[in-house]
């Protein structure tokens, strides 16, 4: 039966989502614990691929299970196998056609700034720390311009990709709280480095290294060299995906 789950994670010292050998993952650790659970190789499809020491509140996955658990005890046997650095907050059954990533209609991402006068060393796994005086008011300019359809080639790392660049951000929602900012993303669809390129490169116009008009010139150039830097992925945290 295919079986639909949603899972946080703390992705501090993973290689990211996907299975790789020799290497412990996300996607790796799942697997592992459902082909013990029934003795059998098992596939997870994941809604999206997070980069080495990105986090998630809300990853949804699928995955054909051929066992007489029921979904909540297919939960507590896997949280109990898995390392207290994952855990599967829902399970449930669903049709055989689900599947994680093609059937995803939208993701929302957050990236955390540590800003303030002094560092919150408690969050310090889940927030970038940045001293900077960042001009918010500027950033929010600038992210209008990144809202809507457009090729987002200028934001992404794969130099190899063969497919589409275009996608779709819905929003884009910039706050700045007692020494936290926070920016999220909201959209159909993310390229590989993306959300972190995109928070670089608003980061680079709350510093006024780059302009707010610069960012329709930056998009239409095509060039990764165009846009900002790649913000690290210790603050970006994928919160949920939407069907």
């Amino acid at each position: 039966m295919n079986y639909r789950l949603t899972i946080s994670y703390d992705g501090t010292r993973y290689h990211g989502w996907e299975s790789k050998k020799e290497v412990d993952t996300i996607e790796g650790k799942l697997e592992a614990v459902f082909a013990r659970m029934t003795e059998q190789d098992v596939k997870i499809h994941g809604a999206g691929r997070t980069d080495a020491g990105v986090h998630a509140m809300g990853m949804v996955a699928n995955g054909f299970l051929d066992t007489t658990l029921t979904p909540e005890e297919i939960k507590a046997y896997a949280n109990h196998y898995l390392p207290d650095d994952i855990c599967i907050r829902e399970v449930s059954g669903v049709s055989e056609r689900f599947h994680a990533r093609l059937n995803a209609k939208g993701k929302h991402y957050r990236y955390t700034i540590d800003n303030g006068e002094v560092a919150n060393v408690f969050e310090r796994k889940y927030m970038t720390r940045l001293t900077e005086n960042y001009d918010i008011e500027a950033m929010k300019k600038a992210a209008v311009y990144l809202i809507g359809e457009h090729d987002f080639k200028s934001f992404c790392d794969n130099k190899r990709m063969k497919k589409s660049t275009i996608r779709r951000i819905s929003d884009i929602q910039i706050n700045n709280s007692d020494g936290i900012i926070t920016i999220d993303f909201y959209g159909n669809g993310f390229l590989y480095h993306m959300v972190r390129i995109l928070t670089g490169t608003l980061l680079m116009v709350g510093t006024h290294e780059l302009s707010c008009d610069d960012i329709p010139d930056i998009i239409e150039k095509k060039s990764r060299d165009a846009a900002g830097f790649t913000a690290p992925p210790q603050g970006l945290c994928l919160v949920e995906v939407d069907y």
